[in-house]
């Protein structure tokens, strides 16, 4: 996917296992893998969290292919609700971190330029999640931008 604001594409990543099969080398069980997301969950990590730390820490390739269904979906299922979608949240903890360093640093033209196309994604996110129904239709975000001039 292109990036927002630049003209060039998006960063690359890793490659997907091939088979959605649980591999023979794992030893944790399904309801050890889940119980494991669920305890980082009520932590307050977001599901990209959950995800690299069973990768990195238990050697879980993806939640899915060992426990056959999506990591937000079983999250959903188990009743643990986030307040924003994670990408959503991100962003609107970036812009508080932004508006922050603007306060003190008042002349930061470039930041201050940053704060402007971060708020931009901040507001296209927002119309997304609206017409999906992740946001409630009257859920608007302040913009900071207009008050640091």
């Amino acid at each position: 996917m292109a990036r927002m604001h630049i003209r060039r594409k998006g960063k690359s990543h890793s490659k997907r296992p091939v088979h959605m099969v649980k591999p023979d080398w794992l030893k944790l069980t399904p309801e050890e893998v889940k119980e494991i997301a669920l305890k980082l969950a009520r932590e307050g990590k977001y599901p990209s969290e959950i995800g690299m730390i069973l990768r990195d820490q238990y050697g879980v390739p993806t939640f899915k292919q060992v426990t056959g269904m999506k990591l937000s979906e079983f999250l959903e299922k188990e009743g643990i609700k986030y307040d924003y979608p994670e990408d959503l949240a991100r962003l609107i903890e970036k812009a508080k971190r932004l508006t922050a360093h603007l306060k003190v640093h008042k002349k930061d033209y470039r930041n201050k330029h940053a704060l402007e196309l971060i708020e931009a994604k901040i507001h296209h996110l927002a119309k997304y999640y609206k017409r999906i129904g992740k946001l409630p239709k009257d859920w608007r975000y302040r913009t900071v931008v207009a008050k640091i001039e």
